[in-house]
């Protein structure tokens, strides 16, 4: 298929003449048409006045950014201040702070991996630093991946030691430039572009190649563009504009070609002159969860990461009726995994953690609708949903009051997992296919929505695509993860998100950034191109009575008993 390239600006240090350098993509896109986004590396803020008063026009809303533009994190300990915390966040409407560090994939495909700041020098690591572990957290996910062959862009304030190696050399003191983790890093990632900064000049080096020759399969190329300093008075380059097709959607042979002047890949090294792991290098085998945050690159999109989608007020899906509740909020003092046993005393059933005020949907609660449960097992519970999409549409709960599937202990995942394995089970007893969605966002307690579609309706690329195409309408951009990717990779406790998984594993996230519109996974499934019944998208105007509800109850639990496991215990 003939993918349209993404057009893609990169930048070096901003270091606050943010006029200049937005002035300067003006001119560059009425020229040459408009490009998708912006990426800027190195020190993106400055320290002066004038450049603390230019930064204020566009945190205020005053001016705005004529491009998604996505930048890295403080280079120095001056500029931290602009960073309200190390998550990647809006800082005004079209520039996104990426995070300390991490990956990110639009709906295009489009793999870019991240690292913001200096190696740091020593423990703690001062705010603007990362250290060998946050290097550890971002390759160990990718390189776990049995298919992964590199990611489609690097960005790094810092350069890469030893870059120039086989190659055409900087106006740099190679002496003091660039540090091995980044070239340890970029030699595991084999990114088809990277680029960095913070040196003051600019350095484009000869492609190199990510194998070796007669010894391996041919890989794709590399790249790596040093930037200059917006505005620098040597008129050095600090933009650099590329088209770029997404890695996954070319053809292999296309990704492999090698140009006349490729060179041989600078960071690969003879057994004897392996750097010793420890300062420089990172060790994959010490790793954290690494904390990836994902944001929008569809070229299509025009409401930028935080994405504007239409306000609704209703609740959503529930299996019965309460005030809204605050979901952007934690439960203030609420422990994740229970109550700790003292050591030497008999072990007792952990207590699951319990809700600061009334909660609808914490199992012990006087205000839950009881008639509406299934099945109930040792930490989480099955209920009939309330006001369902199909008879069947049922809702996975914890007993115990989580927010959402990130706050959860090993125990009660690994029994979430059981009730979705078994609903999946029962589906296919009855023709039909298995979506799984999450909305954390304006709700108190967790709710796995779990809605079955008849075989015959769709195949599952067609629901998959029902949700990309209504995700992009009301633009926001879903992406898809791997299979086996932990949530709390992704969404650390407390951050708002909407998740979907499919019965053919694949999942689809949305980082919520501002709005989202509440009926939006019930909306998708009742459209036209899923389950076709339009109506039944609100919850409120699909209400029975008691009489009807317990009746439907009933039914479930004698149709679901035989895939039951908690009958069993």
């Amino acid at each position: 298929m003939g993918e349209q390239p993404l057009r893609v600006l990169a930048c070096g240090d901003v270091e606050g003449r943010v006029n200049a350098l937005f002035n300067r993509v003006r001119t560059i896109q009425k020229k040459s048409g408009q490009f998708d986004l912006l990426l800027c590396v190195g020190e993106f803020f400055g320290t002066t006045p004038e450049a603390e008063a230019e930064w204020q026009e566009y945190k205020s809303g005053a001016k705005k950014a004529p491009i998604h533009t996505y930048i890295l994190g403080s280079a120095s300990q001056e500029t931290v201040k602009y960073f309200p915390s190390a998550d990647g966040c809006e800082l005004a409407e079209n520039i996104t702070y990426l995070g300390r560090r991490g990956v990110f994939t639009g709906a295009s495909g489009l793999q870019i991996a991240y690292v913001s700041g200096r190696e740091a020098l020593q423990e703690p690591a001062p705010a603007h630093c990362f250290t060998p572990k946050d290097l550890s957290a971002l390759v160990a996910p990718l390189m776990n991946n049995s298919k992964f062959k590199g990611v489609d862009i690097l960005l790094t304030s810092q350069w890469p030691r030893g870059v120039w190696q086989y190659g055409n050399n900087p106006e740099v003191n190679t002496k003091f430039c660039g540090t091995s983790s980044i070239a340890n890093l970029a030699e595991k990632l084999k990114p088809r572009y990277h680029f960095a900064a913070i040196e003051g000049v600019h350095y484009e080096r000869l492609p190199y190649r990510n194998h070796m020759i007669l010894q391996e399969n041919a890989q794709h190329v590399s790249r790596f563009i040093a930037l200059a300093t917006v505005n620098n008075p040597a008129k050095k380059k600090y933009l650099y504009a590329f088209n770029i097709v997404p890695m996954r959607s070319m053809e292999p042979s296309e990704l492999v070609k090698q140009p006349q002047d490729v060179t041989e890949n600078p960071y690969r090294r003879t057994g004897k002159e392996k750097a010793p792991q420890g300062k420089t290098g990172f060790d994959t085998s010490e790793e954290e969860p690494a904390s990836q945050f994902f944001f929008d690159l569809s070229k299509k999109q025009g409401g930028g990461p935080g994405g504007r989608g239409r306000k609704r007020h209703a609740e959503g899906d529930r299996y019965h009726q309460g005030p809204p509740c605050d979901g952007d909020r934690r439960s203030q003092g609420q422990p994740y995994d229970g109550d700790r046993q003292n050591q030497g005393q008999p072990k007792q059933p952990r207590r699951p953690p319990q809700p600061t005020g009334p909660c609808w949907f914490c199992l012990a609660s006087p205000q839950v609708e009881k008639h509406l449960v299934v099945s109930i097992g040792t930490h989480c519970y099955l209920a009939l949903a309330k006001g369902g999409l199909t008879p069947y549409h049922v809702l996975v709960l914890p007993i115990g009051h989580y927010q959402s599937v990130v706050e959860l202990g090993s125990e009660v995942v690994e029994e979430m997992e059981k009730y979705k394995a078994a609903v999946r089970r029962f589906y296919k007893s009855k023709g039909q296919r298995c979506v799984v969605f999450e909305r954390n966002y304006r709700s108190q307690h967790l709710q796995l929505q779990v809605v079955p579609v008849p075989l015959d309706k769709c195949a599952t690329e067609d629901i998959k695509e029902a949700f990309m195409v209504q995700a992009q309408e009301q633009q926001m951009e879903l992406m898809e993860i791997p299979e086996h990717t932990d949530l709390k990779q992704i969404a650390p406790p407390g951050t708002p998100y909407f998740f979907v998984e499919l019965d053919s594993g694949e999942k689809l996230f949305y980082r919520i950034q501002k709005h989202f519109p509440l009926q939006f996974g019930r909306e998708v499934l009742a459209s036209e191109a899923v389950l076709n019944i339009p109506t039944r998208a609100d919850w409120k105007e699909c209400k029975q009575s008691r009489e009807e509800e317990e009746e439907c109850s009933r039914r479930l639990r004698d149709d679901f008993q035989p895939y039951d496991f908690a009958l069993e215990d």
